[in-house]
C-alpha cells in the first residue's frame, strides 16, 4: 500500500478558548477535541436511527464519486431518495451515496436545540450548520471549500478517515485550475505514486475521527474524507481572518465560480478536459 507523507493530528481531551487561539488558530495547525461537546443533548441523541426518526420524510439531496460533467450544475445532486430510505441503505450495504451542505436551519429546525455554538474565539456564521452523511467507503474528493473557512467538523456515529493538506502543498497535489478540487482520479487513501509522483513530495496530516469528536480544519485547509462506517458530521465555519485568505474566499465567490461555469457553456467537455490536463502539466512543472 502506498502511503502519503501524513502525521497525526494532535488530539487534546478538552480546550480552552486561550488555548485553542493561541496552539492552533494563529499558528493555522489542525486539532482533534475529543470530549468538547458530551454535554450537548446531541451527544447521546444524534445516530442515523434519530435522522431516520426527526427527518424520515424529508427528500434529501444525494451525490457520488463521478466526475464533474461539464453539464453538471453547481452542487447539482446525482439523485434523491427519502431520509428513511437513505438511512436504511446506508445501514444495509456500503454506497458511494453522500449527502453534503445539508442545512439543518433549513430543513430540520428542532435540531438547534441539540446543540450550541462553542466560543473558541472565531466568530461562527450561525446561518450556516451544515450536516453531511456517507455510507461505508464512500468519499469527498480531496478539495477546500470556496470561502476559506476556518472549520470545526463534529463528528457522529462511527469512525471516519480524514486526510489534510494546507495550501503550501499546492504544487503537488495535482490540483484542477479554474477550481477547488485536485484530480478526481487519485484515491488519496491508497494512492499510486507511479501515476502521481509529486504526492510524494506534499506533507499533510491525518486523524480518524470519532462520535462526538471535533477536528478543527484551518482556513483553507485541503480535505479529504471517507467514512470507515456509515456515519454523519456537522460543520460550523468562521469567515477567514488573514487578508489573504479573505481575498481569495472573495475572488472564489465572485469571479472563480462565475468565470469557470461560463467556460464549461461555452467549451463544454473540453473545457473538463482542458483542465485536467494542466493539473498533471502544471504539477509535473513545479516539482
Amino acid at each position: 500500500m502506498s502511503t502519503l507523507n501524513l502525521q497525526d493530528i494532535p488530539r487534546v481531551k478538552n480546550i480552552s478558548k486561550e488555548e485553542f487561539i493561541s496552539n492552533y488558530y494563529k499558528p493555522q495547525k489542525p486539532v482533534v477535541i475529543e470530549r468538547f461537546i458530551e454535554d450537548w443533548p446531541a451527544y447521546t441523541k444524534w445516530s442515523l436511527d434519530y435522522m431516520k426518526t426527526i427527518a424520515g420524510d424529508k427528500i434529501v439531496p444525494l451525490y457520488d464519486d463521478r466526475p464533474v460533467d461539464y453539464k453538471d450544475g453547481f452542487n447539482d445532486p446525482h439523485a434523491r431518495m427519502k431520509m428513511s430510505d437513505y438511512v436504511d441503505l446506508l445501514k444495509s450495504k456500503p454506497t458511494k451515496y453522500r449527502i453534503f451542505l445539508w442545512n439543518i436551519l433549513k430543513e430540520i429546525p428542532q435540531l438547534q436545540k441539540d446543540f450550541s455554538y462553542p466560543d473558541l474565539g472565531l466568530k461562527l456564521m450561525k446561518n450556516l450548520p451544515m450536516l453531511f452523511f456517507g455510507g461505508k467507503n464512500s468519499h469527498t474528493f480531496m478539495h477546500y471549500d470556496i470561502d476559506l473557512a476556518n472549520i470545526f467538523h463534529f463528528h457522529f456515529e462511527g469512525k471516519k478517515l480524514c486526510i489534510l493538506f494546507d495550501q503550501k502543498q499546492n504544487d503537488y497535489l495535482y490540483k484542477i485550475p479554474h477550481s477547488l478540487i485536485t484530480r478526481e482520479d487519485i484515491d488519496f487513501s491508497n494512492p499510486d505514486f507511479n501515476t502521481w509522483p509529486a504526492l510524494k513530495n506534499a506533507k499533510g496530516w491525518k486523524c480518524e475521527l470519532n462520535h462526538g469528536e471535533i477536528l478543527y480544519m484551518p482556513e483553507g485547509y485541503w480535505h479529504y474524507m471517507k467514512y470507515i462506517t456509515p456515519g454523519f458530521s456537522m460543520s460550523l465555519r468562521a469567515i477567514p481572518r488573514r487578508p489573504k485568505n479573505l481575498g481569495k474566499a472573495i475572488y472564489n465567490v465572485l469571479i472563480m465560480r462565475h468565470f469557470d461555469n461560463f467556460m464549461r457553456q461555452i467549451k463544454g467537455q473540453k473545457w473538463i478536459d482542458w483542465k485536467n490536463e494542466q493539473a498533471i502539466s502544471r504539477t509535473n512543472k513545479s516539482f
